[in-house]
Parts: C-alpha cells; structure tokens; sequence
C-alpha cells in the first residue's frame, strides 16, 4: 500500500458506513511501548534510532492486523502527507515534525496505527468510531500481545512497562474517547465538566491532543493514571466518566430546548446559511458551524443519516485534507475560499432544517 492510496481510501473517521453516535465520535486506546536494552528515542543516537526503526518496521508489519498496509519511514513523506496523517489521528503532531530515525505502519483499514521512534520505540494506537472502549481494548491487547513475541519490551515488575515519560508508566496506556459536547458549550458549563474529569483522574484535550484547541466543542477524554491499576480497571472506570459526560450533554441540551429552543434553532439555522452561502472559511470557523448542524442532526432538526456527511466534512475540511484534493500546498487565504467552495457544493443539496420534528437526541 503506498501514501498516496492510503489517502484516497475512506478512514476509520471518515467511512460513511461506520459506527456513528451522537456524543461519542471516536474510542482510542494508545500503548507505549520500549525495546529492552536499547535507549529511548530522545536519548538514542541516529545509528541507534535507525537499528530501532528497522526492527520495529518489520515486526509490526508482520503482525497479521497490519499486513498489506503502509510501513513508512518519516523522510519518506511529504509535509503535507505528514499534516494529512495528524488529520486523521494516525500519527501525532510530535512524530511529524521528527526528522529522522522514524516511522510508522499504518492498517488497510487506518484503524490501527504503530508509530516508531516517537516519544518512545513503540506508539501502538487502535481507533473505532463511535464508543467502543472495550472492542478497542480488546483489539489492540491482541496486537500488543503477537508484537511482544517479535519483540523484547522493557518491563520492570514493580514498575511496569518502562516510558521516556514517568507519567506513562505501568500499563502505558492511555485510553480516550474524542467526544462532541456543544451543549455544555453553549450553557458555559465545561470549565465545570473539566474541574470534575480532573478530579477523578482524567485529563480533557482539545481535537488534536495536548496543546491543541477544542473547535467544534470536539474533546478528548482520556485517563491520567497508568500506574497502580489494571488495563480494564482504567477502561471500566473511564467508560462510567465518559457514560456521566454523555448523560451531562443531554441533560444540557433538554434545558436549552426547555430555556430557550429559539435561540439553539436560531444558530443551527444560521449555521446552516453561512454553509450554504459562505464565501470565506477558516478552519476553525467551519469546524464550529459544522458542529452546530451535528447538533442540529442530533436534535431531529435534519436526518440522522446525515451524522456520517458532517463527521466526513469535519476531516476532509482540515487544511492538509483541502490542499491534497487540489493537489498543491496553498496559502491559508487560498485554503478559506477553497473550504467555503467545498461545503457550499456539499450544502447545495443538504435537506432543509426541519424545526418542528426536532427532539433531544440519542446519545
């Protein structure tokens, strides 16, 4: 499988057939993994990390999930095919801006990606749409187990499995759901959502991880603590945080409706204009006004069928994404009017809101 086909091949995120559910878009389960003996990537010298690279590759791609997929070196992509890849989550803003020594092995289906070299030798990650954490688990606990008779991972009995970042010690996992909450955006309550998660041991990101922004009120949820607890005690107890933030969404939106249901149709109506009309788009703002015709789908305002459309558009209107279909790097001017283009064609046959069918929504 070559770069180029991987990309023109619908995603775990981005195939209208998957799993899609109002509140949760994606369920990912990441382990870090080190090769016993070798030093970490940030320490390694480059004959090292290339030692490293290699051994990795080729055991990950001999692993029976990844066979026929892309195994690739850094170098080997371009920066917009790099930028791509963090789009659809299948590698991390830290792995592509590595220079060299790295690599990555991505399935046939994108629903399971190995980065090599990045923080630690091994990145194993599996993603689902929808809430799936016990499927994802239960996924990449396989393939974690069929690499760890390819190769020796460094593990300590008191410890765990050892991490370039204490923080991740023990299990090494960290497991996520990316989660849609434009409710508990509106009512300015997630500041309150996020004081809560803290509390109970998990941490709230924005759309891309660490550092990054939460446009399109998209967050990701994911545990904190990976030392002193069992792979399914931090699943199960992240499922019951994550089943409470569902039930927080929906509650939220029920009193808006009961509040003021004007007001959310309002927005979900003017939404839906700047779409159909809008000349100039950023990706933030796009990614905002996308999340409100989601909610609209979500509270009956349009077809539930139409849910898959909008989460394809929140990818595919990604900078790298909007550059790769025009195939050339453009300036982030040229990028908005070519990303308003793309959502008015998509928007021209969109069904019309429907105000008087609209309802709470699933979750």
């Amino acid at each position: 499988m070559t770069i180029s086909s991987l990309i023109d091949s619908p995603s775990e995120l981005t195939d209208a057939t998957g799993s899609k559910t109002a509140i949760v878009l994606m369920t990912r389960v990441r382990l870090a993994r080190n090769l016993s003996g070798n030093p970490f990537p940030g320490w390694a010298k480059p004959a090292q990390r290339e030692e490293i690279l290699a051994t990795c590759r080729e055991a990950v791609a001999a692993a029976a999930p990844m066979k026929r997929g892309l195994s690739v070196t850094l170098d080997e992509l371009s920066e917009l095919e790099r930028q791509i890849l963090v789009e659809r989550h299948l590698i991390s803003r830290e792995l592509s801006g590595t220079k060299a020594g790295a690599g990555v092995v991505i399935s046939r289906d994108q629903a399971i990606s190995v980065m090599i070299n990045e923080e630690d030798h091994l990145r194993i990650q599996v993603l689902r749409s929808g809430f799936q954490l016990k499927k994802t688990w239960t996924a990449i606990d396989e393939l974690d187990s069929a690499l760890e008779e390819r190769l020796d991972y460094a593990f300590s009995p008191t410890l765990g499995y050892l991490t370039a970042c204490p923080t991740n010690l023990g299990t090494a996992m960290r497991a996520s759901a990316m989660m849609h909450l434009p409710a508990l955006v509106i009512a300015s309550q997630m500041e309150k959502v996020v004081r809560a998660v803290n509390q109970l041991g998990m941490v709230v990101r924005g759309l891309f991880g660490e550092g990054s922004d939460a446009s399109g009120s998209i967050f990701q949820i994911s545990n904190q603590t990976t030392l002193g607890e069992s792979e399914e005690g931090i699943i199960k107890r992240l499922g019951s945080v994550l089943n409470s933030i569902i039930e927080h969404e929906l509650n939220a939106r029920q009193k808006l409706l009961e509040a003021d249901p004007n007001k959310i149709y309002d927005k979900i109506g003017r939404a839906f204009g700047i779409l159909q009309n809008g000349h100039v788009l950023s990706s933030s703002e796009a990614m905002n006004l996308l999340s409100l015709i989601r909610l609209g789908v979500d509270l009956g305002v349009f077809p539930d069928t139409n849910r898959s459309v909008i989460d394809r558009l929140l990818i595919e209107a990604q900078p790298g994404h909007l550059q790769h279909a025009q195939r050339g790097v453009c300036e982030p001017g040229q990028r908005d009017l070519i990303r308003a283009g793309l959502l008015r064609g998509e928007f021209a046959n969109f069904t019309k809101p429907n105000f008087n069918s609209s309802a709470a929504g699933p979750n």
